[in-house]
């Protein structure tokens, strides 16, 4: 008992009391790109990003593609990149994640009636990790511990897609598991919704381009949600699934 209070006390309080106000301390989140104009004929993030997520004229960076390594930032001479803590970034559109100049830049999702009204007080989510490293798996399991807390919300995790409202998928979706994600969504019923999570699963990320990967799932069925991040934090997550079903 003694041990267990002294436990206790080194690890304080984990639960997180307003997931809405949390902020991650040193996370790299929400970009900011200044409007200070880049020096003529400099390219130095293009080269510095290994996903191409940067374009100039005008200048935007994709977090769909972008896995947050920050070596743009360090390569930019202008200082004109920085990342925040701020982890507000999922998107309801593949448009909707590519970031221009100016200080709030990033649309925010907006709520969706028809979800809203049939999930919004109960959310059973499936998740399939589609040839993933891992990293975003430990992200969305880290939702339903003590920190996080989902189901506070009504918002659960179950192990058979067929009571499933919502696939999540992770990963670039390799060949090896393009017919098991195809298996999971046909076996969930309507009405359901297919939800992106992390850079690998909305763009394919640092593996685009492997021979290995079978994307044609994504072609045919188009996400309602984008969950940016290599891996995305917890609250990007809970601040994207809640802006789509309405949840304050």
């Amino acid at each position: 008992m003694l041990k267990a209070l002294r436990v206790r006390a080194s690890q304080g309080t984990q639960y997180i009391t307003d997931l809405r106000k949390a902020v991650p301390h040193g996370f790299r989140g929400r970009p900011r790109i200044s409007t200070t104009p880049c020096k003529e004929g400099c390219d130095a993030c293009v080269k510095a990003c290994p996903t191409d997520a940067i374009a100039l004229a005008p200048f935007r960076l994709d977090l769909g593609t972008c896995v947050f390594c920050a070596e743009c930032v360090e390569a930019c001479p202008e200082g004109k990149l920085a990342f925040t803590a701020d982890p507000r970034m999922g998107a309801a559109t593949r448009e909707a994640l590519v970031v221009t100049e100016g200080p709030d830049r990033i649309d925010p999702v907006l709520t969706s009636r028809s979800l809203a009204s049939v999930f919004g007080r109960s959310l059973r989510l499936r998740q399939v990790s589609a040839g993933g490293c891992n990293g975003c798996e430990l992200e969305l399991n880290a939702l339903s511990n003590v920190n996080f807390d989902l189901q506070r919300y009504g918002i659960e995790w179950v192990a058979s897609p067929r009571h499933a409202d919502a696939l999540v998928v992770t990963g670039p979706l390799t060949k090896n598991m393009a017919d098991a994600v195809r298996l999971a969504w046909d076996a969930m019923p309507d009405p359901r919704f297919l939800v992106a999570f992390g850079a690998c699963a909305i763009s394919g990320g640092l593996y685009a381009d492997a021979p290995g990967v079978d994307r044609s799932f994504f072609a045919e069925v188009t996400p309602v949600l984008y969950v940016p991040g290599s891996p995305p934090h917890p609250l990007t997550f809970v601040h994207a699934i809640l802006d789509l079903l309405g949840i304050e």
